[in-house]
């Protein structure tokens, strides 16, 4: 028997229902901030995301799936969405064009790492991006656009923020917290010395227990801050309270992707085991530039479906459309032939095989559908129609013209 390939599952039956129910619900409430759809390729030029992401993130280091395909092209499958849409972002000239863009997205990523609860190589994410706009107020508004997703999906969280600076005052800061690594080098992971050389503010981002333990007492970033960083984050978390999001700083969250900057945010969830993290994003107004586009002041944030799911609160389903079946063999082609037409309008089970009464309820009970409509050989001779309505317990016999 052939199996899908370790941690990449399939999506059926109740799964299904949470993930377009998920689907639905944040795409609602995306649209309602006037954000609109946009679909990228599965498969990118590996360059994309080792500009964007970064040659030292974990993501293009160890987890890409990176092939050369027929046209001898380095191409990969696309393991996160906002490079993607930045990459369209300018070969679509939108940059050039200026104003204000903003998109949602959602479909499958690919990370080759240890498949673990809520952690898949194949998974989805839904996603958020707006360019055009410095403001610290969209910051606000895409965290409020999290904080309204998961309020209506009933899942509970806590949101950490941190600000990563800009170019005046991440240069000096850095230079602090490599000093600080190297004083404290004997003592940390193999990959917090590598990272020192590509991207040293990522050591903050490290796993290893140990390192984490050392990091406690690094230097802050956000005691670093620049004036107008300073003042951005400040505002920012002005507007939260004014709002009632509440949020706690994370000095330490630097996110694990090479291209953000000033607003870094997080949403976590303590329902979901180690790996707690559900939602997050931050302002990245450098990357549309690192990809050939006019300099662009952007924002966004990305959910992953499958860690979601088992958190959602789901509403109560209600039965819907009709199931219709035969009682007698003589009866099945009309029943078919009235199928059809009330598939124009509504939901519609069928059953192809005639069956007693009891087994069309049962059928029609498992299909959750309202009514349960049947005609046999009385209903063929009268020109009626059998119909049980299975939430309301009540039956009638209508003229088929009526129905």
């Amino acid at each position: 028997m052939i199996k899908s390939l370790r941690g990449m599952n399939d999506i059926l039956s109740e799964d299904y229902q949470r993930f377009t129910h998920f689907i639905d619900t944040a795409t609602e409430i995306a649209k309602r901030y006037g954000y609109h759809f946009i679909e990228t390729p599965l498969l990118e030029e590996t360059s994309l995301f080792k500009r964007s992401v970064g040659d030292s993130s974990d993501i293009v280091s160890k987890e890409m799936y990176q092939f050369i395909d027929k046209g001898d092209n380095d191409v990969c499958l696309r393991p996160e969405g906002t490079a993607g849409v930045v990459r369209a972002f300018v070969q679509k000239k939108l940059d050039k064009a200026g104003g204000i863009h903003r998109f949602f997205y959602h479909g499958p990523m690919f990370r080759y790492e240890r498949p673990q609860k809520g952690r898949l190589r194949e998974f989805h994410q839904f996603g958020v991006e707006s360019f055009g706009v410095e403001s610290v107020y969209e910051d606000a508004s895409m965290i409020m656009m999290v904080s309204d997703i998961l309020n209506a999906l009933g899942i509970g969280y806590r949101l950490q923020l941190n600000s990563l600076g800009c170019n005046e005052c991440m240069p000096p800061y850095r230079q602090n917290l490599v000093n600080f690594v190297k004083s404290v080098e004997d003592k940390v992971c193999d990959d917090c010395i590598r990272r020192l050389d590509t991207n040293s503010i990522r050591v903050l981002d490290c796993k290893n227990p140990t390192c984490q333990t050392l990091y406690r007492d690094a230097p802050k970033l956000i005691n670093s801050l620049c004036a107008s960083c300073n003042d951005d984050f400040n505002k920012l978390t002005e507007i939260l309270k004014e709002n009632n999001i509440e949020y706690e700083i994370d000095t330490n969250l630097v996110r694990g992707l090479d291209y953000y900057s000033k607003t870094a945010f997080e949403f976590v969830s303590d329902n979901i085991g180690s790996q707690s993290a559900i939602a997050g994003g931050g302002r990245y107004d450098r990357l549309v530039e690192f990809l050939d586009g006019k300099p662009t002041p952007a924002v966004g944030f990305a959910m992953g479906i499958e860690r979601l799911l088992e958190l959602i609160d789901m509403p109560q389903t209600k039965r819907d459309g009709y199931y219709m079946g035969a009682l007698d063999e003589e009866a099945i082609d009309l029943v078919v032939k009235l199928t059809q037409s009330k598939r124009k309008t509504h939901i519609v089970t069928l059953d192809y095989k005639a069956k007693n009464l009891q087994k069309h309820l049962k059928a029609a009970d498992k299909a959750d559908a309202k009514f349960c409509c049947v005609i046999g050989s009385n209903e063929l001779n009268n020109g009626t129609i059998w119909i049980k309505n299975l939430q309301e317990k009540t039956e009638e016999i209508i003229k088929i013209e009526d129905f």
